[in-house]
């Protein structure tokens, strides 16, 4: 783990005020010599203190880390609360962060099937022989 003491600068440009998403955004430089890269865990937690913000309200997301290292780009959103986080969020960002729990379901190719099952019982009953028959001609 000496690679989490390794020095990490961000800087952010684009700075905006959303005011009726109730939220800063802003475009993240992350300049991470000697590292891989840089966990969104870890830059949420350093964003919350650059912007005295609660670690539960801040967002990032996109990053790309560039040609050779060294260098990360990405997005970050600032809420003013967390009831405005968890409103205008979509849900798999919410489920990343832990604030929501993901919903469980079936995969689509079961979920496919299972309607393609249900669409032959549907309608009137069916008499074996004469459905067949009346194909054919």
């Amino acid at each position: 783990m000496a690679d989490r003491e390794q020095p990490v600068t961000l800087r952010t440009r684009k700075f905006l005020k959303n005011p009726l998403l109730g939220r800063k955004q802003m475009v993240v430089d992350v300049l991470h010599p000697n590292r891989a890269n840089v966990s969104k865990d870890e830059l949420r937690s350093k964003l919350s203190e650059l912007y005295k913000a609660d670690k539960a309200q801040v967002m990032v997301f996109g990053f790309r880390t560039q040609y050779g290292g060294g260098k990360s780009t990405g997005f970050a959103l600032i809420y003013e609360s967390a009831a405005e986080l968890k409103q205008f969020e979509p849900h798999y960002r919410l489920v990343r962060i832990g604030a929501a729990t993901k919903i469980e379901k079936a995969s689509r190719q079961q979920r496919k099937q299972r309607k393609n099952r249900s669409k032959e019982v549907r309608g009137t009953a069916k008499t074996k022989g004469a459905g067949k028959d009346k194909k054919k001609k």
